[in-house]
């Protein structure tokens, strides 16, 4: 069902785009022809980008996927901009249906040629189409800028009147939506380690969305995942994409080997001195499929009710439970922000948050922008961010 709706969508979109930057903006005859056949091969590269690396690996992906994305974008800010531009194209065109004006003195046997008007509709079409083309590539490009530049660095004080003085000013480094695969590979590590480390982080949160491949494919450009620097630990809690590959479990034990505690439904206790506060992780809600999905009861069995506790869930959305179950402070990612410009409207529709810092009844909930990209390698209005979550008791 998935792939027949973004297949439909993904076609009405290409029928659009040829319509009013094609089909409106050439005569019939061989520059249409290849117009029209460069925006059905794009259309193809499209659809290989998509689903191919889920059949043959993200090796084999990579020679197309670069192109394939880079038009998924464009794509998206060509329909956008046509779009914002019907309103205006319909004015001229009421317009240019007018005709011309005919003067005072001019005979009333004076014949109009039907030529001069019909190139105005071509004029403006071809305007119009311009327009649209230029809007698109400087969105997508300043996008594309955005997404594989440096994530922002944001630090964030949250206070929690039960931590124990004892943690003021700890600082836990939240990552999520890294989203390693055929577009971001070990350079992409390497830089989003070497930041968190620069923070100088107590503790490090890894909340999802870490891979797009097994093992095989991606073990080496998760690798430096094994060089983060931090005074209590670094750890882990599945995202939907873990769930995209056939042994997510493969992934578990590999990402314990880099030194990561893997947080499947479990707690931990972060001690200074006798002062402590309970580090909780639950799966991703896509587990459910494999049974494997989220189970508050075991995450949080033991916990100490007269202290904080910290819960890493990737998805937002489980904050209700989470707030249900006294949870003081939950870490999130998954939105990406909305990484698109307006498709952040959308992602409104499905999560309590779109990013930063919230509060669900007296469960406070940090949501990360992610470090990577999904699909286009674009972000507009949504930049990457790691984030450096400093508590503050009482």
């Amino acid at each position: 069902m998935f792939i027949l709706v973004l297949g439909s969508v993904l076609a009405l979109m290409h029928l659009y785009v040829w319509k009013r930057l094609v089909r409106d903006t050439t005569r019939p005859g061989r520059t249409r022809w290849l117009l029209s056949a460069l925006v059905g091969a794009l259309m193809l590269l499209l659809v290989a980008t998509l689903f191919v690396p889920r059949f043959f690996g993200v090796e084999e992906a990579g020679w197309f996927a670069w192109p394939g994305y880079l038009w998924f974008g464009l794509l998206a800010y060509l329909f956008l901009a046509a779009l914002a531009l019907e309103p205006v194209r319909l004015v001229l065109r009421r317009w240019v249906r007018r005709g011309r004006p005919q003067e005072p003195d001019e005979p009333d046997d004076f014949e109009t040629p039907q030529q001069p008007a019909v190139d105005r509709r071509m004029f403006l079409a071809r305007t119009a189409a311009v327009t649209a083309g230029v809007a698109a590539v400087g969105v997508t490009g300043f996008g594309v800028a955005r997404a594989l530049g440096p994530p922002d660095v944001l630090r964030i004080p949250v206070r929690l009147p039960s931590l124990d003085p004892a943690f003021n000013g700890f600082r836990i480094a939240v990552v999520s939506d890294i989203h390693l695969g055929p577009l971001l590979g070990r350079a992409h590590t390497e830089r989003i380690v070497r930041m968190i480390n620069e923070t100088e982080p107590d503790l490090v949160a890894v909340v999802g969305d870490l891979v797009d491949g097994t093992v095989e494919q991606l073990g080496a450009a998760a690798e430096p995942l094994q060089d983060l620097v931090t005074r209590d630990g670094a750890f882990f809690v599945t995202g939907n994409h873990e769930y995209f590959v056939d042994d997510t479990a493969a992934w578990m034990r590999e990402l314990e080997r880099f030194g990561l505690d893997v947080l499947g439904n479990e707690n931990t206790r972060i001690s200074r001195g006798r002062a402590a506060f309970d580090l909780a992780g639950v799966n991703d809600v896509a587990g459910e499929e494999r049974g494997d999905g989220p189970d508050f009861d075991r995450a949080l069995s033991g916990v100490n009710s007269n202290g904080p506790t910290v819960l890493l869930a990737h998805q937002p959305i489980l904050v209700e439970e989470a707030a249900a179950r006294g949870v003081d402070l939950q870490l999130s990612g998954h939105t990406h922000g909305g990484q698109m410009w307006p498709f952040h409207y959308a992602v409104e529709l499905a999560q309590p948050s779109l990013a930063g810092l919230s509060t669900v009844r007296d469960t406070q909930l940090y949501v990360s922008r992610g470090a990577g990209f999904w699909g286009p390698p674009v972000r507009v209005g949504a930049p990457p961010d790691i984030s450096v979550i400093e508590l503050v008791g009482g």
